[in-house]
């Protein structure tokens, strides 16, 4: 210890001249002198990197986490680019379809040639994601990876040119604002995809007006918190919606950033139309067109409904904000009359809440989603994810379009305190009830029908006959639902088409522990230390 101090002294006493006079800057450049910073670039390539492998890319993993890379997003980058895939034939149909019409279609003159589609990464990081577009899709043109870190895009021109000449020639990195950036290119990219930390509520707009016409928008939203009604005034801030608590929530989550997307489309005259809608994991993420016509927009008051949600028995009911006037043979909405909802609850007596506005229309496209799962199928050595995406997919495809939100079995169930029907027989009581059913990629209890709510509780009052409860006292929702008499006699017998063929997994489980977001860059990763002792 005191050779060791010893050293220090005189190493200190011979640098005296060359040193400032401040003791502690001084002591600071003896011990930085001594040994490299771990943040010295030079330091670090020195020794070898790690490197991580996700589908024909390899990247360098930043251990001091600069740079962000979360690997639980693989998800959400093989959906991505199973979308982007069917993206790109369908614009080749559609051109093709162009061509036929002959030299007078105005539209063809403003595109002779095909071009290959154009996609920016708005927030691209390591790059990871644009580097994969381009190495991974074929007849993508160029990508172009935005990142206002300059730490990222130093990181992404190494991971570009690490992934070969293909990679090199097709990704441009950019170290620029995305939101400046997207307002400086108006319509000038085919696919804008938009992947924040958090909210993407700031770069929607800018979104929106950079996305080419008939080009397609990828949005992700990780704040699940906000948009699934822990923090409602939080939500009505960024989204200009409230949510509403409830077993819905993850679906009225992606409900509510459509509506958000569409809120700021037609302030340009633009409007959408979903390809995709899923939750995942911790997150949403929507795949939507964008289209330019001033007077379709006016009708887009028709796609937004008000929830109205029963704060006893959660029974819903959704009015849209316009309507067409009968009269009118343009179908420009009108606003929406008064809803002719009681006061109270007519199931349990209790008062409602209402939330939204949200997006009512299909969340799906059916055809689309066909024509990826497909692809899917068809290259699942190519998608590190492949049992993840297909099951969503395959619930996707399997969704009831006009169906708004859901009902949970287990919540019908706990309102009423009675023992559980199976899905099955739920679901051919609504249909021997006259009604379409089906589940959602979203909840594996879900129930998502056209049957009104009278309906849904008619059918339980029947179920609770069949299987009787102990009465309970008081005025609990149950007990009210369960004092009225139901209107028709409910059928449990099997129906076709009532069950889903289970012929692969809709609900997978998570591949490891933990799996959920990654720490934001700039932050240190908490470490835990376990306490071995007895």
């Amino acid at each position: 210890m005191t050779l060791s101090l010893g050293l220090l002294r005189s190493g200190l006493l011979n640098r005296r001249i060359n040193q400032p006079a401040n003791q502690v800057l001084r002591l600071h450049l003896a011990f930085s002198s001594a040994s490299p910073s771990p943040s010295d670039p030079s330091a670090a390539a020195a020794g070898p990197q790690t490197t991580i492998r996700e589908g024909k890319v390899e990247i360098f993993l930043d251990e001091s986490n600069s740079v962000f890379y979360n690997k639980t997003q693989v998800n959400n980058r093989d959906i991505s680019i199973a979308v982007l895939r069917s993206f790109i034939l369908k614009r080749h149909e559609e051109y093709a379809a162009r061509s036929r019409k002959g030299p007078g279609d105005t539209t063809l003159s403003a595109q002779a040639k095909y071009k290959e589609p154009k996609v920016l990464e708005a927030l691209a990081a390591s790059g990871l994601r644009a580097i994969r577009y381009a190495v991974e899709v074929d007849g993508i043109g160029e990508v172009t990876a935005v990142d206002n870190n300059e730490a990222a895009v130093e990181a992404c021109k190494k991971n570009i040119q690490h992934n070969g000449s293909l990679a090199s020639s097709k990704v441009v990195p950019h170290h620029a604002d995305a939101r400046v950036y997207m307002l400086t290119h108006p319509k000038e990219f085919d696919v804008v995809d938009l992947d924040p930390y958090g909210s993407p509520a700031a770069f929607l707009d800018s979104a929106v007006q950079c996305v080419a016409d008939g080009g397609i928008l990828m949005c992700s939203a990780t704040d699940m918190a906000v948009l699934a009604g822990g923090n409602a005034e939080v939500c009505f801030s960024k989204y200009g919606s409230y949510p509403l608590r409830g077993k819905h929530c993850h679906e009225m989550a992606l409900r509510i950033l459509l509506a958000c997307i569409e809120s700021h489309a037609i302030r340009h005259k633009r409007y959408i139309v979903p390809i995709i809608s899923v939750h995942m994991d911790f997150y949403i993420r929507v795949f939507v067109r964008i289209f330019t016509s001033a007077s379709t927009v006016k009708s887009s008051p028709l796609k937004l409904a008000h929830v109205y949600q029963c704060t006893g028995c959660n029974s819903f009911y959704l009015q849209n904000i316009g309507r067409i006037h009968s009269k009118d043979k343009e179908n420009i909405a009108v606003p929406n009359f008064r809803l002719t909802l009681p006061e109270v609850c007519s199931e349990c007596g209790h008062q409602f809440v209402m939330g939204g506005p949200l997006w009512s229309y299909p969340i799906h496209d059916k055809v689309w989603a066909a024509s990826i799962l497909s692809d899917i199928h068809a290259m699942r050595e190519a998608y590190p994810a492949y049992p993840k995406i297909s099951a969503i997919l395959s619930s996707v495809s399997e969704e009831l379009l006009e169906a708004p939100l859901f009902v949970s079995l287990h919540n019908l169930c706990a309102i009423l305190k009675c023992t559980t029907p199976t899905m099955v027989m739920l679901q051919c009581a609504i249909r021997n009830a006259g009604y379409q059913v089906s589940g959602s990629h979203v909840d594996p209890l879900a129930l998502k029908t056209d049957a009104p709510m009278s309906v849904i509780w008619d059918i339980m009052r029947c179920w609770v006959k069949l299987h009787p409860v102990k009465h309970r006292p008081g005025n609990h929702p149950g007990n009210v639902i369960l004092s009225q008499e139901p209107k028709f006699q409910a059928k449990f017998s099997r129906v076709l088409g009532a069950s889903v063929t289970r012929k692969r997994a809709r609900f997978m489980p998570n591949p490891e522990k933990y799996w959920g977001p990654g720490t934001k860059a700039g932050r240190n990763p908490r470490t835990f230390q376990m306490d071995n002792r007895n």
